[in-house]
């Protein structure tokens, strides 16, 4: 009698397969671009087009109000503008994003289509459960991105007409100096002296402005414990404080 096959179980066996071998057992494409699951599954085709590294963020960015290349640069650092550009190639191609070029004739503006409109479901149940589920740990603060996020945040409305800029301390970076320009049209954080004299010195850490962004503490528990320090005019502090928005996950019921 012949013996039965023994049947071979991917589980354990994936690490002895070729990568060229170990995408065929796995049924995945190697396309260039977008790697194919090869099954018809609704959340398999999505994952095949939105699991790819960076693109949760840029869609975040563009739903957030993002529009320019170095826009979308500025809130995802790290990645580079070769792969940006990809990503952007890659979501036009699908009808998730178009582009027009600029008034000012220099670079493409960015929007995104009715179909990527509709990917906010998914950024808003992803953050909802990443706020709930995990917590912050120190390579989720990069100071870059949550210097960006503050203004993002800002309510512009609320402060002075002529606006404020503010000069970033970071404890996490002693040898570095930011400076956020908050005025109308919209916020910037520059890395160099923005030419007019700052109206605020704030003085703090990447991980007390992230934590207050998600009101894990509040602006008085801050400042009480020393995690934050605001120099300058009562009255433009004040506003500064009181125009920066929570975070939209802000209320989410932490599980720990």
């Amino acid at each position: 009698m012949a013996s039965r096959a023994t049947p071979t179980c991917l589980g354990w066996r994936l690490g002895t397969i070729p990568k060229n071998e170990l995408d065929r057992a796995l049924g995945v494409a190697d396309t260039g671009a977008v790697k194919h699951y090869a099954q018809y599954c609704p959340i398999a085709r999505t994952s095949e087009l939105l699991a790819e590294r960076w693109t949760p963020i840029i869609i975040r960015n563009l739903l957030t109000g993002c529009r320019t290349f170095g826009e979308l640069q500025d809130g995802a650092p790290g990645i580079s503008k070769a792969l940006l550009a990809q990503r952007l190639q890659i979501l036009e191609r699908h009808g998730i994003l178009e582009t027009e070029a600029r008034a000012s004739g220099r670079g493409r503006s960015y929007r995104l289509t009715q179909k990527g409109q509709e990917l906010k479901t998914i950024t808003d149940a992803m953050g909802a459960w990443g706020a709930r589920w995990l917590e912050l740990e120190a390579h989720d603060l990069d100071a870059t991105y949550v210097l960006w996020a503050t203004c993002r945040l800002v309510q512009l409305e609320l402060l002075p007409t002529e606006g404020l800029v503010v000069r970033i301390e970071l404890a996490d970076r002693p040898s570095e100096q930011h400076w956020m320009v908050l005025r109308r049209p919209q916020a910037e954080v520059c890395s160099s002296h923005p030419g007019r004299d700052e109206d605020l010195i704030l003085q703090t850490d990447s991980e007390t402005l992230a934590r207050w962004h998600l009101r894990h503490l509040s602006y008085d528990e801050a400042t009480k414990a020393g995690r934050i320090r605001i120099d300058g005019p009562r009255r433009k502090s004040d506003a500064f404080v009181s125009s920066i928005r929570p975070s939209p996950f802000a209320d989410a019921a932490r599980a720990f």
